[in-house]
């Protein structure tokens, strides 16, 4: 069975910096590309990162480059997104993806059950 599972979330003030991890389980992930998306309330899920896991090749969405870091840890089987100088429209719940075809694309074939991040002004 695979199992996506988020953790790190939480309530940071504008600016902060929160890291978000997502334990991968139950199948070989090596060719998959895993990332992150997110929601915010009213508005739809949204791309946020991407790492393919054998290349370490990245993707951004253009709201959070510069600012947020997606790596892999290979020995712990393990999607981390590192997210700085956060500012209060990163509120959302954020979830753990994994697509055969990339997930910036919309081929997710895998989620996680998401985590909560709150950014206060």
């Amino acid at each position: 069975q695979v199992q996506l599972i988020e953790s790190g979330g939480g309530l940071v003030q504008a600016g902060g910096s929160l890291r978000l991890s997502c334990a991968a389980s139950g199948r070989t992930f090596s060719r998959y590309a895993m990332g992150w998306f997110r929601q915010a309330p009213g508005k739809e899920r949204e791309f946020v990162a991407q790492i393919w896991w054998t290349t370490t090749s990245t993707y951004y969405a253009d709201s959070v480059k510069g600012r947020f870091k997606i790596s892999r840890d290979n020995a712990e089987n393990t999607v981390l997104l590192q997210m700085n100088s956060l500012k209060p429209e990163d509120t959302a719940v954020y979830y753990c993806a994994a697509g055969l075809k990339g997930l910036n694309s919309g081929g997710v074939d895998y989620w996680g059950q998401g985590t909560q991040v709150t950014v206060s002004s």
